[in-house]
C-alpha cells in the first residue's frame, strides 16, 4: 500500500480526496491535516510515503511546512497543491526539493497517476508543466557545478531530452534505444549529479542555464 498523508486547510476538498484515494486497492489516506504546523505532526506520527501539501494556508503555509519536512532525514516525496498553473510558490517549493505539483482542479486519474509516479521515483509529474513553471519563473543562471564534467557524452544527451520533459518511452524512441536502457542512463546521470527525481534535474538544467 502507498500511503497517503493529505494537507488542505479546506474540510470539503480534503474529504473528495479521500474518498477517490481510498477507493484505490493500492493507496490510503494515513492522515490530513488543516495548515502545516499539523501537517508536520500527522507526517511524524503516521510515516506516509506520499504527502499532498497545499500551498495557500493558515498558521503555517505548505511552503514553510514543505522546507521543515525536506530537511529531516529520509523525508516522504512531497507533491504540491496549487490553483495556479504558474505559481512562484510551487517553483520555490520543488526547488526546495518536492517532487512536483498537481493543480487542484486536475482530472482524478492524474492526481492518482501522479501519487504512484512519485512514489515510484521514476518519472516526474507533468514534465512539461514543470519545464514552463521554471522557464517563467528563470533567475540567473548560476555556474555549471563540476559534476556535470562527470556526464558521459550519450548521458548528457539523455540528459538534455530529460530536462526538456520527455519521458523514457520519448527518448527510447528519439536515441533507439530500449525504455529499460534510458533508465538505467537517468539513474546514473541523477547519482553523478547528487538530484533525487527527475523533477530535480529539470530544476538543475535551469538553475545551471543548461535547458
Amino acid at each position: 500500500m502507498i500511503r497517503v498523508v493529505l494537507v488542505d486547510d479546506q474540510s470539503l476538498f480534503r474529504a473528495g480526496i479521500r474518498m477517490l484515494v481510498d477507493s484505490q486497492p493500492d493507496l490510503e489516506i494515513v492522515g490530513e491535516a488543516g495548515d502545516g504546523r499539523e501537517a508536520l505532526a500527522v507526517i511524524a506520527v503516521s510515516r506516509p510515503d506520499v504527502v499532498l501539501m497545499d500551498i495557500r494556508m493558515p498558521v503555517m503555509d505548505g511552503l514553510t511546512a514543505t522546507g521543515a519536512l525536506l530537511a529531516q532525514p529520509d523525508p516522504p516525496k512531497v507533491v504540491m497543491l496549487t490553483t495556479f498553473d504558474l505559481d512562484e510558490a510551487a517553483a520555490r517549493a520543488i526547488r526546495q526539493g518536492a517532487s512536483g505539483f498537481l493543480l487542484k482542479d486536475a482530472d482524478p486519474e492524474f492526481l492518482l497517476a501522479a501519487i504512484r509516479t512519485v512514489h515510484a521515483g521514476s518519472s516526474v509529474i507533468a514534465a512539461s508543466a514543470t519545464r514552463d513553471l521554471f522557464a517563467h519563473f528563470a533567475e540567473e543562471a548560476k555556474p555549471v557545478p563540476a559534476s556535470y564534467g562527470e556526464l558521459t557524452d550519450r548521458e548528457r544527451e539523455i540528459f538534455a531530452l530529460a530536462a526538456r520533459g520527455l519521458s523514457n518511452a520519448e527518448i527510447a524512441a528519439r536515441e533507439f534505444l530500449s525504455e529499460a536502457t534510458v533508465k538505467t542512463h537517468i539513474s546514473r546521470i541523477l547519482t553523478k549529479l547528487g538530484l533525487r527525481d527527475r523533477v530535480q534535474l529539470v530544476v538543475f538544467a535551469f538553475e545551471h542555464g543548461l535547458t
